[in-house]
């Protein structure tokens, strides 16, 4: 029998810092899952976080403890495949180690996630958008900074955890102007900007007046903003922004919801076929081809095209020995010679027989 206390330690050592390199807030994400997982187990069966065995932890206290998540903390079915991914991870890990107990182990990893229906993200309109461009008092700092905040969302489409990673040296104004943001799997992107939000942006930054390390949008402590805070905030001006434009008391306004704006914004309108809003549609027409450039034609036209015209006595004339490319190859002097001498001497053989 293996204690289940040694096996945890050793997943968020060994396996997630030192050989996966977890983000912290994958790390934080599955404390919290395990931290309610043994709370939840020592009430079951009245053992201390160090007394649980692996065999204490099987497929039905597991299979209870979801259940717990969404009857009793109401989790939505999302966060209880979240919680059963980071089970999943352990006692994946668990197995490598401890197979005496892979009959339990097998079973844990058995529990399928739950479906569940995804809704549908709205989007706002271009009347939206303005009205809730508008919703900050730009009389203040505050409202100039959400201001700024909130275009940069709507025309960039970076999350939440990318805006409140940006500092003043991600933003490059020039020539190309772009802003580097870190993104999801800790990929490192650019997104460009367009001249409006280059001129809110270029305002924001004179009046930021901070360090290249500093946060682009910082709160009044000078501090980051929490992506909390930033939901806070995109909540209370679309409140504020529903008062003139109706449409919007029955949206719910997230910053997901800009980002999938960003996305609308960007579909093409000008085909309905599917494959050319994806590449064709976006692409610049294609110039008319001069008369005067000959085009390569395909195989089928080369094959089924009309027939050629025929060439006239300068195209069969033979080339001068002046041109560079006119030498003919060495096989074809050899071939050309015993065929005139074929045909003075019918005796010899021919080049065909040979």
């Amino acid at each position: 029998m293996s204690l289940i206390a040694p096996t945890l330690q050793a997943f968020f050592t060994e396996r997630l810092i030192t050989q996966r390199n977890a983000s912290p807030q994958t790390i934080a994400a599955y404390r919290d899952t395990f931290r309610l997982l043994l709370a939840f187990a020592h009430e079951r069966t009245g053992k201390q976080p160090f007394q649980l065995d692996i065999d204490d932890l099987d497929a039905p206290l597991i299979g209870a403890f979801l259940k717990h998540l969404e009857e009793d903390r109401g989790n939505s079915p999302r966060t209880r495949n979240a919680r059963l991914g980071a089970i999943h991870s352990l006692y994946r890990y668990a197995a490598l180690g401890h197979p005496e107990h892979a009959h339990t182990i097998a079973r844990v990893m058995a529990i399928p996630t739950k479906r569940h229906e995804r809704n549908t993200v709205s989007y706002l309109d271009l009347d939206e958008i303005k009205a809730l461009l508008q919703a900050p008092d730009r009389a203040g700092w505050l409202g100039r900074r959400d201001h700024a905040l909130l275009v940069l969302m709507i025309q960039t489409g970076v999350r939440v955890s990318e805006l409140v990673g940006l500092h003043v040296c991600d933003v490059h104004l020039g020539i190309g102007p772009h802003i580097r943001v870190v993104g999801k799997g800790r990929k490192k992107r650019s997104t460009t900007l367009t001249q409006e939000t280059v001129a809110i942006l270029r305002q924001w930054v004179t009046e930021r007046r901070g360090e290249p390390a500093d946060p682009l949008f910082p709160t009044r402590q000078g501090r980051s903003l929490s992506r909390y805070t930033v939901g806070l905030l995109v909540s209370k001006h679309a409140a504020t922004a529903a008062a003139g434009c109706p449409s919007l008391k029955a949206k719910r306004v997230t910053p997901h919801v800009l980002r999938h704006t960003n996305a609308m914004l960007l579909r093409p309108r000008t085909s309905t076929s599917p494959r050319s809003r994806c590449g064709s549609a976006m692409r610049a027409p294609r110039p008319p081809t001069s008369t005067s450039t000959p085009t390569l034609r395909s195989r089928s036209e080369r094959s089924h095209g009309p027939p050629r015209s025929e060439p006239s006595p300068a195209d069969t004339d033979r080339p001068t020995r002046s041109s560079p490319s006119s030498k003919p190859s060495d096989y074809v002097e050899r071939v050309t010679t015993r065929t005139r001498a074929v045909q003075e001497d019918p005796s010899r053989p021919s080049a065909s027989s040979t």
